[in-house]
């Protein structure tokens, strides 16, 4: 299985949100107020997303005003209860959801989704997915690509069904 690739691939990976600003980044799900819900590059935990600013150069949480801090924050809040609903609804051994913003790669504002399963190994569990070994991340088993079509379809779904619902928007 390969992974999805725009045609420019080299290009959305080295700016992921300028990419989304200009419809060329295949991950994205859904354009929400103050950002974009993107399904993860790996899927060996079934679901992950991120929410990626829409502010370009934007590296942390604390650039943005306090306004927009707050509406990107519920945008992942919106995604990450997007990701319980799929994950529960598609796995019984799934567990909760984990919500991350750590900055320590990659120099844009962007906040990590990340569904806990039963299944892990045991080692992890309770652990943060960073100590997953690191084939893990470029295991081609896991590459998003065709066999995550269902996935992304309900994540879109979802999300735009909570859209729809009002509750995540931002109170301003």
């Amino acid at each position: 299985m390969t992974a999805y690739r725009d045609p420019d691939s080299t290009d959305w990976r080295a700016n992921r949100v300028a990419a989304a600003l200009a419809g060329r980044n295949p991950t994205v799900l859904a354009e929400l107020d103050h950002a974009f819900a993107v399904i993860g590059d790996v899927q060996f935990l079934p679901g992950y997303s991120l929410a990626l600013t829409k502010v370009p150069g934007v590296d942390r949480l604390t650039d943005l005003p306090r306004a927009q801090r707050l509406g990107f924050l519920a945008d992942v809040d919106l995604i990450a209860a997007a990701v319980e609903t799929v994950c529960a609804a598609r796995d019984p051994a799934y567990r909760r959801v984990n919500v991350e913003i750590l900055g320590n790669n990659d120099a844009f504002l962007h906040a990590h989704i990340w569904p806990r399963y039963g299944w892990e190994p045991p080692e992890l569990v309770g652990k943060p997915v960073w100590l997953y070994a690191a084939q893990r991340w470029g295991d081609p088993e896991s590459a998003l690509g065709p066999a995550h079509e269902g996935l992304r379809r309900a994540l879109t779904t979802e999300i735009a069904r909570l859209r729809a619902l009002g509750e995540f928007a931002a109170p301003w």
